[in-house]
């Protein structure tokens, strides 16, 4: 990936305590990839070619060290964020992962920490995890048959998966959002056991839309299905009750399937059904580079300003930066329409 000069003009980060973008969205979330780094290969993420080989990896000093990632969150937080997300890769194979969150955790004003992980690891880290105060944890899960889970993730690794969710869940952490890709043809005739899990646990089930995202990538325009075709399938199960959403949830529409169900399922429609008015996030990869977009390829690098023994204030025009290039909406849809084309960026760097 190549990081785009920016061409907006520079603007006093103290005249704002927040970061607004050129549409009035206010940005208050920050994504933040701690590896490239992930002990699967999944099929919508790893590139079909690097699936039966070891995959490219960024060295070490590519990465942002944990100090350096310190300092851009308390930065960011002095700007307005208040909610923050540790993704990958998968963030939990970072060495001394813990002490980084416990230093996070004593970032004032900063509250709201989540992670995202594959639950390989979480038997292991969800007791320390749920110690250093992560209150809500998103578990990456398309399959609830093991045979299938290895093919569609390359391991074998679908009992480990289980019993991280449960230690998850006698840790503390509920409720649990699974978030599961659908894919025609590949994991599409499980919706229903999704479903009557919403039913019978407290649980979140989030049926995500197969995303185009690398040039590599194994997206296949014939396995995506949109959300309204997914509800219309679960809709065969019975009624699906709207549920409304707390204000620091993300952009799921989520519903409960029948008047008993314990937990709820949610829709993610990234193409069919654009959230990118009310999109309030910024991404900061692995190799450090802001992007205001998953699905757009511009990015302002922040490494170069960390290194170049930036100020303070430097961060924080690198972030307005970064936010002032944020796009009105994605073009995704148009874009596989035309030409094809896709988001180039590697999803494991980028961060789900």
């Amino acid at each position: 990936m190549h990081a785009r000069k920016n061409s907006v003009p520079h603007v006093d980060p103290s005249d704002s305590m927040e970061l607004k973008d050129l549409f009035s969205r206010t940005v208050s979330y920050l994504r933040l990839s701690l590896t490239d780094r992930c002990n699967l290969k999944c099929l919508y993420c790893v590139p079909e070619k690097d699936r039966s080989e070891c995959s490219p990896r960024l060295d070490h000093n590519e990465l942002l060290s944990y100090e350096e990632l310190l300092r851009v969150v308390r930065v960011a937080v002095s700007l307005g964020i208040s909610k923050l997300r540790l993704t990958g890769g998968e963030p939990l194979v970072r060495r001394d992962i813990m002490h980084f969150i416990d230093q996070l955790t004593k970032i004032d004003n900063l509250n709201d920490i989540r992670i995202t992980t594959n639950g390989v690891l979480l038997e292991k880290f969800a007791d320390p995890l749920a110690a250093a105060g992560i209150k809500k944890i998103n578990i990456s899960l398309d399959t609830l048959k093991p045979e299938r889970f290895e093919r569609i993730t390359g391991k074998d690794y679908f009992t480990q998966v289980w019993k991280g969710i449960e230690r998850a869940e006698a840790a503390g952490f509920s409720p649990i959002k699974l978030n599961t890709v659908v894919m025609r043809g590949i994991n599409d005739d499980e919706l229903e056991d999704f479903v009557r899990m919403s039913q019978e646990t407290i649980m979140q089930i989030r049926f995500i839309e197969f995303m185009p995202i690398g040039s590599s990538s194994s997206w296949d325009k014939k396995a995506y299905m949109s959300s309204d075709e997914i509800m219309e399938r679960i809709g065969e199960m019975g009624e699906l009750i709207p549920v409304s959403k707390g204000k620091a949830d993300g952009p799921a529409t989520m519903f409960r399937a029948g008047q008993g169900a314990k937990g709820r399922i949610g829709f993610i429609s990234p193409i069919s059904h654009r959230f990118c008015d009310r999109c309030n996030r910024l991404r900061l990869t692995s190799e450090g580079m802001l992007r205001s977009c998953l699905l757009d390829d511009r990015e302002t690098d922040l490494r170069s300003v960390l290194r170049r023994g930036g100020s303070e204030q430097d961060i924080q025009q690198a972030l307005v930066d970064a936010v002032r290039n944020k796009p009105k909406g994605h073009q995704m849809e148009e874009r596989l329409k035309n030409q094809g084309e896709n988001c180039h960026g590697r999803m494991s760097r980028i961060g789900g």
